[in-house]
């Protein structure tokens, strides 16, 4: 199953979740899918219920989730990523958040900020959580799992580098796009493992790995994470980006205006975003 959030005619305020089916969404009656996971644990049964259609081309897309409980990011989580960034093998998960005013749909523009030219890409395996867990085992993990998405952990790398903590630089608004779809576990290899991603900036590959190469899997990072906090329908875990970025590159490379970043994850979709300066 593939699920989407998609914005109506009337404009960007208001949005509902939809069922993919050939070139068509069926339209259910939640206003984007976070709604719907928190529906209930027969979600799924809610989800393969029958609604009107309309063709996928005549929506706009907004993020999976629009405004998730938590957004948990990891860094330094594949060892090509860990060796260009300088940095030692993590003994634990480097975890960091975001927020939903940093959360765009998978055709959106992203937003360089004013204050900054080092905007960063960062190709990312999204996973959201469907059922509600805290002190998971790494057995019990992936079925709390709704299902996988893309993401694009776009980063203001000066703001990042201002301190040791990575918040400022991760969670500028407009910059991080999440879709284009919810693809659940049943059509994808276990924990989404073995996946081809890729990141491509005005067509020239600039990131190529594979999920299999996550040095915290996603069972450990839910495990991981559901140890801290109680993790509850709709997060969303961003699991963490390949070699390959701007900022590991020498001389470094970073985003200008006008500029198409294309996301990619194999079984699961492509972002396809524009760069856009943010003015005061």
């Amino acid at each position: 199953m593939r699920l989407s959030t998609v914005r109506l005619h009337d404009g960007y305020r208001t949005t509902t979740a939809a069922r993919q089916d050939g070139d068509e969404f069926v339209l259910l009656p939640y206003t984007d899918v976070g709604t719907l996971l928190a529906s209930g644990a027969d979600w799924r049964e809610r989800a393969a219920r029958n609604g009107d259609r309309i063709p996928q081309d005549s929506v706009s897309l907004a993020p999976i989730v629009p405004h998730p409980n938590k957004i948990v990011c990891l860094g330094l989580n594949y060892a090509t990523h860990i060796k260009e960034m300088g940095r030692p093998t993590p003994a634990h998960p480097t975890l960091f958040a975001k927020y939903d005013g940093s959360l765009i749909g998978a055709r959106d523009d992203v937003h360089m900020p004013p204050v900054s030219d080092d905007l960063d890409w960062e190709a990312e395996l999204g996973v959201v959580i469907g059922l509600a867990g805290r002190h998971l085992s790494r057995e019990e993990a992936l079925e709390h799992v709704a299902g996988y998405t893309v993401a694009n952990d776009v980063t203001v790398r000066d703001w990042q580098h201002r301190t040791r903590e990575f918040l400022a630089g991760k969670t500028f608004e407009g910059t991080t796009p999440v879709g284009p779809v919810l693809v659940t576990p049943d059509e994808l290899p276990s924990g989404a493992s073995g996946l081809a991603i890729e990141c491509a900036v005005d067509g020239q590959t600039m990131q190529k790995s594979n999920t299999a190469d996550l040095l915290f899997d996603v069972a450990d990072v839910i495990a991981y994470v559901s140890t801290i906090i109680t993790l509850l329908p709709g997060d969303l875990i961003l699991t963490g980006t390949p070699g390959g970025v701007g900022a590991g590159r020498d001389p470094k490379v970073f985003l200008r205006p006008g500029q198409e970043l294309v996301t990619t994850i194999e079984g699961i979709g492509e972002l396809r975003n524009t760069v856009v300066k943010d003015h005061r």
